[in-house]
């Protein structure tokens, strides 16, 4: 695959219907914001188009034409596309782990939400790069589809809970589309169990519905506290899917018919 310059895209809506919630928002998400790559396996007419952002995928088209070496830019991640890719996606990834995921939309209030005396909940700035980076690396993926703490805080589409200058939680647009702006949100490790989340994910929705879009919430089957949070904040299921999570490139046959 190669990447594909924002000037060179084909025609997008025939690969990707705009409009739809969860991670079928990743295409506007980068066209809006530039936070992303575009990759074809050519770049006139090409037979099959990806798009990603972040850690994740969606990937289209015809699969038979496709080395396993075109999808290795694609290692360590999580790919959405069509079960017929199954078998370009095994020759290609040490490992593919299917994964459930389950695409909610918000259709009913949040249930109330009181964050303790002397914490804040408000919008996020651009000066609130720093309290990003210090909810440490393993929350570094809330602002992945953003390029970065500085590009999520200053997008003014995130809200934070904060006290004394530390986020302790943090709502965002994950992925911005058209018509949905698909939800993410974390708390930190100490303050979970105090509905700084919901707080946070309450305040985002409302945000969301005043620029005439409708929040959507995507998360794992397995994911409990996930759940939970999308009802409490009045999120409903719409619908499942699967995703893939693929890990290292397979070692491909070297020349001379030599093993890797």
């Amino acid at each position: 695959m190669i990447q594909l310059l924002p000037t060179r895209l084909p025609a997008l809506a025939r690969w990707f219907p705009g409009g739809a919630p969860g991670v079928a928002a990743l295409p506007e998400h980068v066209l809006a914001t530039g936070a992303g790559q575009w990759w074809a396996d050519r770049a006139v007419d090409p037979r099959v188009v990806a798009v990603s952002s972040g850690d994740h995928v969606l990937l289209r088209g015809e699969p038979g034409v496709l080395s396993p070496e075109a999808l290795a830019p694609f290692a360590g991640s999580y790919i959405e596309a069509p079960a017929r890719f199954l078998p370009a996606l095994g020759g290609a990834f040490a490992r593919v782990d299917p994964w459930e995921r389950m695409v909610y939309v918000h259709q009913a209030p949040a249930l109330p939400a009181r964050p303790a005396p002397g914490i804040t909940v408000r919008r996020l700035t651009p000066q609130d790069a720093p309290a990003l980076v210090a909810l440490g690396s393993e929350a570094a993926w809330i602002h992945k589809t953003w390029g970065g703490p500085k590009q999520l805080a200053a997008s003014g589409l995130g809200w934070g809970a904060f006290h004394r200058g530390r986020a302790l939680s943090v709502a965002c647009t994950y992925f911005l589309g058209s018509g949905y702006e698909d939800v993410a949100a974390l708390a930190d490790p100490g303050h979970r169990r105090q509905h700084l989340a919901l707080a946070c994910v309450t305040a985002l929705c409302q945000d969301i519905a005043a620029r005439g879009r409708t929040p959507s919430w995507t998360c794992s089957r397995d994911n409990r506290p996930s759940r939970l949070l999308a009802w409490s904040a009045g999120f409903r299921l719409t619908r499942e899917y699967v995703h893939y999570a693929t890990g290292p490139a397979r070692r491909l046959t070297l020349a001379r018919g030599e093993a890797a």
